[in-house]
């Protein structure tokens, strides 16, 4: 992993350089899909961004969250899209700070995460799942991931006191378009995915949509953060935004966003969108700390007592 994300930061620096003061903004994009796709999807709206704002704008993409983290905490991205999972990442550790959100097609405030299967499959739900899970393979989501890993992590398997890695007898983690595509082609039994991901294959082919079973959803999940560093002038951020929370008003633009992401926008935001993704990661920590046999009655309740504290915080942040 190490040498991985060195990699990553090494791609970036010689493909973009560091950004130029102002000028120059390297724009990170997480791909769950091939690169090549992913870019020529996401390419109108960065030429848009920089012909709108004056800036030089430069897309990266990348295969896993961390990577992206990663080059925001060195600065070698200041703005990136994030799910909300490794938006807190970001925040905590590479100066980021929340200032738009994603705005669904249909005006939902979110989206839902899933436990697929191929439609020929005889699993139909988690009760099924779990009592062949010894004989399953199951596609496992980018670790960074909110809605393939934390969500599910944690009302399917937290909840009943298990982890995935006992419940299958194999666990491949990935994004949810290689996890997507290793359904529809037999090649894992169950995959986390999400709603974003089987709307975006329902668009492109209707047909291949038929072929994938949810067996399990989510509650609703707030919608996709975009992410600057704190330490952006000013008025580069003030360009940022105003294009940003401008965009999408011609049908060209609508299109341009519906091909991207099935999204019709983007509103304003702050890190307190992330408030209820912490608590639920503070939850699952606490639920882990009750089924842990290694530790004392004395050591739970200290280590209990010490997430508690953090969710009364949390909670009066919401307030």
């Amino acid at each position: 992993m190490k040498r991985h994300i060195q990699a990553l930061l090494a791609s970036a620096a010689l493909l973009f350089g560091a950004a130029a003061g102002a000028q120059e903004i390297n724009f990170g994009i997480i791909s769950t899909d091939r690169s090549a796709a992913i870019k020529s999807l996401w390419d109108p709206f960065i030429e848009d961004m920089q012909k709108q704002t004056g800036l030089k704008v430069n897309a990266f993409f990348a295969t896993d969250y961390t990577g992206i983290i990663e080059a925001q905490r060195f600065n070698k991205i200041q703005v990136a899209w994030y799910g909300n999972k490794s938006a807190i990442e970001a925040v905590d550790r590479a100066q980021g700070e929340v200032f738009a959100q994603f705005v669904d097609l249909h005006g939902t405030p979110g989206y839902y995460s899933y436990l697929i299967v191929h439609k020929d499959s005889p699993i139909n739900n988690l009760d099924d799942m779990f009592r062949n899970g010894k004989n399953l393979t199951f596609g496992a989501g980018d670790p960074q991931s909110t809605s393939g890993t934390l969500v599910p992590g944690y009302y399917v398997f937290t909840q009943r006191g298990v982890e995935a890695k006992d419940t299958f007898k194999v666990v491949r983690p990935a994004s949810h378009g290689i996890n997507l595509l290793a359904v529809l082609n037999k090649q894992v039994d169950v995959a986390t995915n999400n709603s974003e991901e089987l709307d975006k294959l329902q668009l492109k082919d209707a047909e291949k949509r038929k072929d994938v079973k949810i067996i399990w959803t989510s509650p609703l999940i707030p919608r996709d953060p975009l992410v600057w560093r704190k330490d952006l002038p000013a008025d580069t951020k003030a360009k940022i935004k105003k294009f940003v929370l401008g965009y999408g008003k011609d049908q060209r633009e609508k299109d341009i966003l519906k091909g991207m992401q099935q999204i019709a926008g983007f509103k304003e935001s702050t890190d307190a969108q992330l408030i209820p993704i912490r608590q639920l990661e503070y939850a699952k920590d606490r639920a882990k700390v009750a089924g842990d046999t290694t530790l004392s009655d004395a050591e739970k309740a200290a280590k209990t007592k010490e997430i508690d504290a953090k969710l009364a915080a949390l909670a009066k942040q919401g307030q």
